[in-house]
């Protein structure tokens, strides 16, 4: 039995981050009983997801990743993908080098990944150019993620934003109603369908029921970043019943949003 130490840096009323990336690598290990999964959180103050509350919480990133470095995880994941794409494009990039430092600076080696770029990174392993998607926020926040994903050089071609600014209700829409809400994007030039632009959105119960009507991969926020968690341990990326990218058929692309800056 191999352990692999997971440090997770949420914002202080994310109550899913650590909910469903367990439920899925907790589901891993009884398919591959080899490995199993053991997670320690640092939280960041944000209660409501507003622009000013989101710039504060990522201020507060470095100071979660000292506390972190304390517990030598294998790999930390940044999880608020909204307070760093309403940052402005590549941000992500910007967020993972600070938490990478202050890694390095207290002597741990963990690579570093956020939801934002797994998120990107997602979409780009499943060779989806246009995707459509649901957020939680407000409609501003959702253009600024849609900016942000476009950036990358991926077409939103719809959105739907479900409108909840309270962080705390957010974790308490119920991941079902997800199955009926899809049907109101337009999907016919989507190549992906984003269930969750969100980690704090609960969205797992419904990502295979909603891949297997929709006829296309769905992915979420929160299965992407498990992705990229599996893919820096150099495991294999298979969650059963968690949608095609965690299938254990798809090939890690790396960070393509860093990719993309660079380009730019």
């Amino acid at each position: 039995m191999t352990d692999h130490h997971i440090g997770m840096i949420v914002p202080s009323s994310n109550l899913t981050m650590e909910t469903e990336l367990p439920r899925m690598l907790r589901a891993r290990e009884d398919v591959e009983p080899g490995d199993r999964f053991l997670f320690h959180s640092a939280r960041a103050r944000m209660q409501h997801v507003t622009p000013e509350q989101l710039q504060a919480m990522n201020a507060q990133a470095e100071r979660a990743a000292l506390e972190l470095a304390d517990a030598r995880p294998d790999v930390v994941a940044s999880a608020c993908l909204v307070a760093i794409m309403a940052q402005g494009a590549g941000y992500h990039c910007t967020a993972e080098d600070t938490i990478t430092a202050a890694l390095r600076s207290e002597g741990s080696q963990a690579p570093v990944v956020s939801s934002a770029g797994a998120l990107l990174s997602g979409i780009a392993a499943l060779g989806a150019r246009r995707i459509a998607m649901i957020t939680p926020y407000m409609k501003p926040l959702t253009a600024l993620v849609a900016e942000y994903i476009e950036a990358a050089g991926i077409e939103v071609v719809d959105a739907l934003s479900l409108e909840v600014p309270d962080n705390l209700a957010v974790a308490r829409l119920d991941p079902a109603d997800l199955r009926e809400h899809w049907r109101r994007l337009d999907l016919s030039r989507a190549d992906a369908l984003v269930l969750s632009a969100c980690v704090q959105m609960p969205s797992l119960p419904s990502i295979q029921p909603v891949e297997d009507e929709a006829g296309l991969p769905v992915l979420s926020a929160a299965t992407a970043t498990t992705f990229r968690i599996l893919s820096e341990l150099g495991l294999a990326t298979t969650v059963p019943n968690a949608g095609r990218l965690l299938s254990g058929e798809v090939a890690d692309p790396g960070d393509v949003g860093r990719a993309a800056m660079a380009a730019n």
